[in-house]
């Protein structure tokens, strides 16, 4: 039986992304129904998720020479760094809108915030290996 994480790097990279972006899309479904139980179940699937999706990007970095995308590959490892450690805002502010439902509101833009930077993250993550030659 062949591990999961033995599959090709690019179709393990984007197989991932849709089912993270699918995770995440339930995640603001059921955030905006208010349906606390999955919500919760979704996030934390949506954060697995997007681990292996990290683990499979980097396995597909390791077929391109990411140097020679310029600029743009500083400027994706910022947003993606960033963005991997700015995925606790939305999981403190949730903790804390469970203690204080007041809260909800500062939640909620703190979570779109994330999926912005996620979104420039898989763009500019998408133009550096376009740009990039494969090694």
């Amino acid at each position: 039986m062949t591990s999961l994480f033995q599959l090709e790097p690019t179709l393990g990279f984007l197989l991932f992304l849709v089912i993270t972006l699918a995770f995440l899309g339930g995640v603001v479904f059921t955030g905006f129904r208010a349906k606390r139980p999955i919500h919760l179940t979704l996030v934390v699937f949506a954060v697995l998720s997007l681990g292996i999706t990290i683990y499979f990007a980097e396995r597909l970095g390791e077929l391109y020479d990411l140097e020679t995308a310029g600029m743009i590959y500083p400027v994706h490892l910022f947003f993606a760094k960033t963005t991997t450690a700015a995925y606790l805002l939305p999981v403190l502010s949730g903790i804390a809108t469970i203690r204080n439902p007041v809260r909800k509101n500062l939640h909620r833009r703190i979570a779109f915030l994330i999926l912005a930077l996620t979104v420039v993250t898989a763009v500019t993550g998408t133009w550096m290996v376009m740009v990039s030659e494969r090694l």
